[in-house]
């Protein structure tokens, strides 16, 4: 099948073309996000392939649909930038990878506390100017704090895993809680209410959804422990930034880890350093010394890229064979985002 690969980079070409080897797709990289004004790009291309932080709102699917796509291939878990709806009403039939390693996300959000606990962005700097003081660099023992997890499912629970490695008291919250689960691992299922006021650290593993947009809000960031870290790898709006920003301005958050940002669509993925930054916000964010931000890369390990292309094709490869797409995402089973 001919295949259109949108906001393609180098480093998840040769992941394909090495898993297309075994597949025999014909594929066309192009490094532009799939919006309303580069969808006429996939002309011809029954199958399109789509990253994070392309836009597939209803126009864009329409573009798709005239121009002969009828599949969309998503190379990512979330599906939130898709309109399913939409695609329903036009008869495109939508793809996802549903999971590539829950260790790569999981690892990069310990990656992102232990940087910020113990201020190794801010030493390295330092060392780099052969500055090698100590002070302002004093971090907290892992050992012995409660950990909070917000959404568990493999994510949460590989991190889980690691946090109680470390010691710590681990605390889950989910909407469906698996309970003998969390007891092997010597966790237990509380209230938000009860993680926030207990936790030190909350990481976040869950979708975005109507009912988890801005989760995170003022009301949430003010019940929290005081000199709270927040970790979010999951996605940016469940955070809502500005009030982030002012609890950090008073000291009841302690520190923030992100992969992720509310509006990260226009940013993540390419290089700026030479036009600067134009979102108020994000800029205000990167003037605190206790915020570390990566640009949504907490999925970059070979071995997650290797199991992305692999279903992705495989996705690709059933729907053209005509077989039952277990990966299949509908406005059926899902609210459009």
């Amino acid at each position: 099948m001919k295949i259109a690969f949108f906001d393609t980079h180098s480093f998840d070409r040769k992941p394909f073309n090495d898993a297309n080897e075994r597949f025999g797709h014909t594929i066309h990289f192009i490094e532009s996000r799939l919006t309303e004004q580069t969808a006429p790009l996939a002309q011809g291309f029954p199958c399109i392939c789509a990253f994070a932080n392309d836009r597939l709102c209803r126009e864009t699917l329409k573009i798709l649909k005239e121009g002969g796509t009828r599949l969309i291939a998503l190379r990512s878990a979330g599906f939130n930038h898709v309109d399913l709806m939409a695609a329903d009403e036009l008869g495109l039939t939508v793809v996802r990878v549903p999971e590539y390693s829950p260790y790569a996300v999981a690892e990069h959000a310990v990656t992102l506390l232990l940087a910020l606990d113990r201020k190794i962005h801010r030493a390295s700097a330092r060392v780099r100017e052969l500055n090698f003081a100590l002070d302002g660099l004093v971090g907290f023992d892992l050992h012995g704090k409660t950990v909070g997890i917000v959404g568990t499912g493999r994510i949460g629970f590989v991190m889980a895993k690691i946090m109680g490695g470390f010691g710590c008291r681990v605390l889950l919250y989910d909407l469906k809680p698996q309970t003998a689960a969390a007891s092997a691992l010597g966790a237990e299922y509380v209230t938000l209410k009860t993680l926030y006021r207990e936790c030190d650290v909350i990481s976040l593993h869950l979708p975005l959804t109507p009912e988890t947009h801005y989760l995170i809000d003022d009301k949430a960031l003010s019940a929290m422990k005081p000199g709270v870290t927040l970790i979010n790898t999951g996605r940016g709006a469940l955070v809502d930034t500005r009030a982030l920003i002012k609890h950090l301005k008073t000291g009841q958050v302690g520190g923030a880890g992100l992969d992720v940002y509310e509006e990260e669509e226009s940013i993540f993925f390419q290089n700026l350093s030479d036009r600067g930054l134009k979102d108020d916000v994000l800029a205000r964010l990167l003037t605190f010394p206790n915020v570390l931000i990566t640009a949504h890369q907490a999925f970059l390990t070979r071995e997650a890229l290797t199991n992305i292309a692999d279903t992705t094709l495989e996705n690709i490869t059933e729907f053209e064979a005509g077989r039952p797409l277990k990966n299949r995402v509908g406005a059926e089973k899902f609210r459009p985002h």
